[in-house]
């Protein structure tokens, strides 16, 4: 008997944040699983490749990224089936705090901006 599975897809407003996230220096992939955690408490990584339609290499490269920014957590649980264990995943901080982190790399890299154009201006 086989198992029936929700998958989660993004939506248009989804897809609109995933966006706005990548226009403001976010790797698309990254920006990608952040949206599809943040509607969902808690995923597998088999369960963000077939929503996102993704491969396993750009999922793992996004979520460790995402681990060392400390915007997720992951976990071993037991699988369904027999096997391994399978890895579960969940943001590790609120979307709002994690959006707050990305707006101050942003400013960051807009400030960097501004005193590179500064300093160019001294040459002329």
């Amino acid at each position: 008997m086989l198992e029936e599975k929700t998958v989660i897809y993004l939506t248009d407003k989804d897809e609109e944040f995933v966006r706005i996230l990548t226009k403001v220096g976010t790797h698309r992939n990254v920006a990608k699983v952040l949206v599809f955690l943040a509607n969902t408490a808690k995923a597998t990584q088999q369960t963000i490749e077939r929503g996102l339609d993704l491969r396993q290499p750009e999922v793992s490269i996004a979520l460790r990224y995402m681990t060392e920014q400390g915007w997720v957590t992951s976990a071993k649980v037991p699988s369904e089936k027999k096997g391994r264990p399978v890895n579960q995943v969940a943001l590790a901080l609120p979307i709002r705090q994690i959006l707050a982190s990305i707006e101050k790399a942003t400013q960051a890299r807009a400030d960097e901006q501004l005193a590179l154009v500064k300093r160019a201006g001294s040459f002329v």
